[in-house]
């Protein structure tokens, strides 16, 4: 899989995306409903991504974690945890979480999908600013305490397409107030 890592910068201690979702996409006229199409060009990570959220594309599921497995987890010292970002949108399926269950099996460490989740709230995709996502996102994440023991873990928090950080930002500090987490390291497969 063709990659352009690009490093994202939050309140996480180090973060990667593989790649830019689109290359490009031109109007091209309305379907017979009205609706505007496009010629949309993606990234090889972005049809993937594509393909798994709105195609059910599952085999699109092993080669974004062998990707994120080559291509990012390197990057960080060791992760013993793997955790998706909860979903927006209610699936029988959802990809992020399957695209951990991949990952972790394929590195050999624990997924957990159940510390972290979040309230449902309004649709993301609609609003334009980070600080009107962040403030929907206020207080929506919560932190179970499911780790045994009382070392601190090292995590990854994993999503699929990354845009103003609000999502992860909030999400991390939801993670920072629980005592068993110390270092948080963020994946998304894709940036827009």
């Amino acid at each position: 899989m063709i990659v352009d890592i690009k490093q994202i910068h939050g309140n996480w201690d180090d973060g990667y995306v593989l790649h830019k979702h689109t290359a490009s996409s031109t109007f091209i006229g309305e379907d017979e409903f009205g609706h505007p199409r496009f010629d949309t060009v993606r990234s090889e990570p972005g049809e993937a991504v594509f393909q798994l959220k709105y195609r059910d594309g599952w085999t699109q599921i092993p080669p974004l974690a062998k990707a994120l497995a080559r291509e990012i987890l390197p990057r960080f010292d060791s992760v013993d945890l793997i955790i998706p970002m909860p979903a927006s949108n209610p699936r029988p399926r959802q990809p992020v979480t399957e695209l951990a269950r991949a990952l972790g099996t394929l590195v050999g460490v624990e997924v957990s999908e159940t510390l972290l989740t979040k309230a449902p709230t309004t649709q993301l995709k609609n609003l334009t600013t980070k600080d009107e996502k962040a403030a929907v996102l206020a207080g929506q994440f919560t932190v179970a305490d499911g780790i045994p023991g009382n070392t601190k873990h090292t995590i990854l928090l994993l999503d699929d397409l990354f845009h103003t950080g609000a999502s992860m930002e909030a999400a991390c500090a939801a993670l920072r107030t629980y005592s068993k987490i110390g270092t948080i390291y963020v994946a998304a497969v894709t940036w827009r």
